[in-house]
């Protein structure tokens, strides 16, 4: 097994888990989170109906003039985080489950959680 194999077969090993976990009480949405290189993106899904209810990007146009004053990528996930949670009040969504997408609890998706916790969303 290459190299590439182990690293792509543990991150789906993470991410799978993190799933089961949200799975097993489907009551409530979640807030999943995906990140590249430039971008970060939160979505919140309900995965009864398969519908996603809210979604913000830091390529979204609504909060680019705020985007682009942000010093570096982790500010950049704390105006995404704050968006994310003002959206899910406008649609009176208070609770979600927060998933990760198997991505460490670290750096920009802390920062992005950390935030929208901060701002009124419980998870």
């Amino acid at each position: 097994m290459s190299k590439l194999t182990k690293i792509k077969a543990r991150t789906l090993r993470r991410r799978n888990r993190s799933k089961r976990k949200i799975n097993e009480l489907p009551d409530c949405p979640r807030l999943v989170v995906s990140r590249s290189l430039k971008n970060i993106q939160a979505q919140i899904i309900d995965d009864l109906t398969g519908k996603t209810l809210v979604a913000v990007s830091s390529s979204d146009k609504s909060i680019r003039a705020d985007i682009d004053k942000a010093s570096d990528k982790t500010e950049q996930s704390k105006i995404v985080g704050a968006a994310i949670a003002k959206k899910a009040k406008e649609k009176k969504i208070k609770e979600v489950w927060f998933d990760r997408n198997g991505y460490p609890y670290i750096g920009r998706v802390r920062a992005m959680a950390d935030t929208a916790r901060k701002t009124g969303l419980k998870f």
